[in-house]
């Protein structure tokens, strides 16, 4: 399989821990989250957003968007339950992901990563919701391993990405006792790569 990836988005090492934890191979192909301009003629008959990942399967069929594509690898194996309601959490917690976490501590990160200097409005809203998603991811591992049914799965992969680098973007996880130890917890399953890897 071929994956348009870039090495320092969370979004795009998703993809790449699913696939170690499976023993998949991976094909990179490396693309510049600053400098777009060869988007269109690489991306434009893959994924009409434009955005790294894209996954293209053996047989030529392209797959987008980060939580879609380890829900695709993961069907049928142990990082997405087969019970349905379990299944459902494990898509809330994707949902979570993307919409209350992903938009705030990944861009908050990208511009420490690239120099972006953002109004002192929108680095304190950026710091305050994603502040209110580490509570919350806080308070659902209080006395839990993992977020759903007590296993590792792709919610954790998801949760996982963004979190574990959120002091790259100003976050101080030392305020959230149950993220850490789960942050271990994922970095200690077998198969676990770095950002870096």
């Amino acid at each position: 399989m071929l994956l348009y990836n870039n090495a320092d988005s969370g979004n795009c090492y998703k993809v790449r821990l699913l696939c170690a934890h499976l023993g998949l191979e991976l094909e990179l192909h490396e693309l510049d989250v600053v400098d777009r301009s060869n988007r269109p003629e690489i991306l434009g008959q893959l994924n009409p957003a434009l955005r790294v990942p894209v996954l293209v399967l053996d047989d030529g069929r392209p797959l987008a968007e980060s939580n879609a594509i380890i829900a695709y690898l993961a069907d049928g194996t142990e990082y997405l339950p087969a019970d349905r309601y379990e299944r459902a959490q494990v898509l809330q917690w994707l949902m979570f992901e993307q919409y209350s976490h992903e938009p705030y501590i990944a861009v908050a990160r990208f511009w420490a990563l690239f120099g972006v200097v953002p109004s002192d409005e929108q680095r304190a809203e950026k710091i305050l919701w994603g502040n209110r998603a580490l509570a919350a991811l806080d308070g659902h591992l209080n006395e839990r391993r993992f977020l759903v049914a007590d296993r590792y799965s792709i919610a954790d992969i998801a949760l996982y990405a963004y979190t574990h680098l959120a002091h790259d973007g100003g976050f101080d996880l030392a305020v959230y006792p149950a993220i850490g130890p789960w942050l271990e917890r994922v970095a200690a399953q077998p198969g676990h790569i770095l950002i870096t890897d």
